[in-house]
């Protein structure tokens, strides 16, 4: 066995992930491959051909790498606890009136327990990911940092790793910036590769239709939905639409129809298929209530702890000062944010320094 240790290490086939295999195999490690088969596309009845993690394509890939470098690489099939856990949320989110962020959900609770567990059956000591995000630590415990490349970085979607996971993982990109990522690609000899484009879909909704998505997942769904009404911030009736799931907050295009002036979506009550519209203005929030927390940094969140939060990926952030209430957080905004979403995560940063996250409950004016 290596000095360094043993490590496994999560291959999509793409460049950031097949990178982060060669750099952990020129450092020394011994290197054990391992792409997750999450999805079958050809099962959803989208209209895009099958790209991505899942396909055929980035699962030769990937093999192809591991043969070059002359490690073990091996495919596991999670589609069923994947399909369970994050698809079905997925799909009560929406159908709550909430919007998901699929992506933190499997990376905490699906690809991360994955890989640990095969991990622990491969007997290696680490795992490694492709992804743009560093860790520290600090009072015994360890915490995600963000990337140097302030652009690529995804430190936003790990924050619900836990101890453990933490502890064990490595994140060989986290210093570098993508081009100089494409450059080590084809340095090595893998041209191609480092010209690969990047994907920014979800996986099992590679068509970016999630209004489809939902129609296929749910028999029946624009018919039990047909005929909502959108109001206004007074509560007046100013329309029809085709369904409340069929909505985000922040919305305005696809509203389907026309109201003399710009409106967006600012709440969606599920309950009585209503829509709320109003003007840029509504979506203004003061603060937000945020719960299924998650605290990297600390033990726990602290009462008056001033960070700068985040509701959104690229979000830039604003200072916030956290209020602990039972299980949640209370959550006060030194400035009005925009588009604070019921789902999406909210993620406290001091500095570089993630201290911890949550999902968003509702925001607050």
């Amino acid at each position: 066995m290596s000095k360094k240790g043993r490590v496994l290490v999560a291959m999509s086939g793409g460049i950031d992930s097949t990178v982060t295999a060669m750099m952990m195999h020129e450092e020394g490690y011994e290197v054990v491959g391992i792409t997750m088969k999450t999805w079958d596309y050809a099962n959803s009845g989208g209209s895009k051909k099958e790209t991505g993690c899942c396909s055929l394509d980035s699962i030769n890939d990937a093999r192809q790498v591991a043969v070059n470098m002359g490690f073990h690489h091996f495919i596991i099939d999670i589609r069923e606890e994947f399909g369970d856990f994050v698809i079905d949320n997925f799909v009560e989110e929406y159908m709550a009136g909430r919007t998901p962020n699929p992506c933190v959900l499997c990376n905490t609770h699906i690809k991360w327990e994955a890989l640990l567990k095969r991990a622990d059956a491969m007997d290696c000591e680490f795992i490694a990911t492709g992804h743009y995000a560093q860790t520290g630590e600090a009072n015994g415990r360890r915490f995600i940092r963000k990337a140097v490349d302030e652009h690529k970085d995804q430190s936003y979607v790990l924050w619900g790793l836990s101890q453990e996971c933490l502890n064990r993982t490595l994140f060989p990109l986290g210093p570098y910036k993508k081009p100089e990522v494409r450059q080590m690609a084809a340095d090595w000899g893998y041209e191609e590769l480092s010209q690969k484009p990047e994907s920014f879909e979800i996986c099992f909704v590679p068509d970016n239709d999630y209004r489809s998505f939902l129609r296929r997942r749910v028999p029946g769904l624009e018919k039990k939905v047909a005929g909502g009404k959108f109001i206004d911030v007074d509560g007046n009736v100013i329309g029809e639409h085709i369904g409340y799931p069929f909505f985000t907050i922040g919305q305005r295009k696809g509203l389907g129809q026309a109201f003399g002036e710009p409106m967006y979506v600012t709440a969606i009550f599920p309950d009585t298929n209503t829509v709320q519209l109003g003007r840029m203005d509504d979506l203004i929030k003061n603060g937000m209530r945020v719960y299924k927390l998650n605290s990297m940094k600390y033990p726990e969140f602290e009462e008056g702890m001033e960070v700068v939060s985040k509701v959104r990926y690229h979000d830039h952030g604003v200072m916030s000062k956290l209020t602990p209430d039972g299980d949640a957080l209370n959550v006060e905004f030194y400035a009005n944010v925009k588009g604070v979403a019921p789902g999406q995560s909210a993620v406290f940063y001091e500095g570089d320094d993630v201290i911890g996250g949550g999902v968003i409950w509702g925001g607050v004016r």
